[in-house]
């Protein structure tokens, strides 16, 4: 429901239906989420996630997996008209979009910084990483920060530097991960408050939700793609 949430909040945007949104979200269960041009077989051990409980989900966006818990992710998108980022390489437009981050994680004592293309790091390992979809007219920026993480566990669902299984897709690269919590004090939610807090100093926002036809559009995007196993293993 998720990533298809993000995939109507594109078309709306692009259909001048919605201005630019930035939208807070967190998962129900824990999930391994894949790019959309990433081999299924060569980055999630599918026997092991079943075993675990933990969903599997292909999204719309490129870039590498990641593996998040409910209590653990903090993922924010960012949905703008394509104009808003005209004259931008797509370099700058991952360092733009994430800037407010890095500078409302850095107010609570994070030691970050934007480390192109698409990652938040310190200098220890990753705290967070970002992927885009581009359509005519639209882009979506969706990123994941790491608030606690547990790397053993990850190992165990994520086929990071085990043995390739197909020659399809596109290889996530292994990073270490200094997650927010081995930093500064701030719980998960306190870091929310924050970075909505900090957002809302830097722009002018108008606080709302997601419409009736909104939900409804990306329920059945549910039912026609992203809850079907042959959108989630088109790349075995």
């Amino acid at each position: 429901m998720n990533v298809a949430i993000d995939d109507v909040l594109l078309q709306q945007v692009m259909a001048g239906r919605r201005g630019p949104t930035l939208r807070f979200w967190a998962w129900s269960q824990p999930a391994v989420i894949i790019g959309r041009y990433q081999s299924l077989r060569n980055e999630v051990d599918l026997e092991a996630a079943t075993a675990m409980g933990i969903q599997v989900v292909r999204r719309m966006s490129g870039g590498g997996a990641m593996f998040v818990r409910p209590e653990g992710g903090i993922t924010y998108s960012i949905i703008v008209p394509e104009s808003m980022l005209e004259g931008m390489s797509i370099r700058d437009s991952y360092g733009f979009c994430d800037a407010w981050v890095v500078s409302a994680l850095r107010e609570l004592g994070a030691d970050v910084g934007y480390v192109p293309l698409n990652d938040i790091a310190t200098p220890i390992g990753k705290v967070g990483g970002a992927a885009q979809a581009r359509r005519p007219g639209g882009v979506l920026h969706h990123t994941m920060i790491a608030h606690q993480f547990n790397g053993s566990e990850m190992l165990k669902v994520l086929r990071i530097g085990r043995e390739k299984l197909s020659d399809k897709g596109i290889a996530s690269a292994a990073k270490r991960v200094h997650p927010l919590n081995e930093q500064i004090s701030h719980n998960r939610a306190e870091v929310v408050a924050h970075l909505i807090s900090s957002f809302s100093a830097r722009y002018t926002i108008t606080h709302g939700s997601l419409i009736a036809d909104e939900l409804a559009s990306a329920r059945q995007l549910v039912e026609s793609r992203y809850g079907l196993d042959v959108w989630t293993r088109q790349l075995e």
